[in-house]
């Protein structure tokens, strides 16, 4: 099991000249990783595996 960490506190940018959001820099993340094999869990199946409780939305 491997684990990924993304944040705009790493990298604020997405390419030269253009600011990234979290949620690109989450994309693009899933598309590498999921490039080199690896399964992509989602929020919910992270909630589960963790014993978390969405709290809210």
């Amino acid at each position: 099991m491997w684990h990924l960490r993304v944040g705009l506190e790493d990298n604020i940018w997405l390419e030269k000249g253009v600011l990234a959001s979290n949620g690109d820099l989450v994309r693009r993340a899933v598309t590498i990783a999921s490039s080199m094999g690896y399964t992509i869990m989602s929020p919910q199946q992270v909630r589960e595996k963790l014993k978390l409780q969405k709290r809210w939305g």
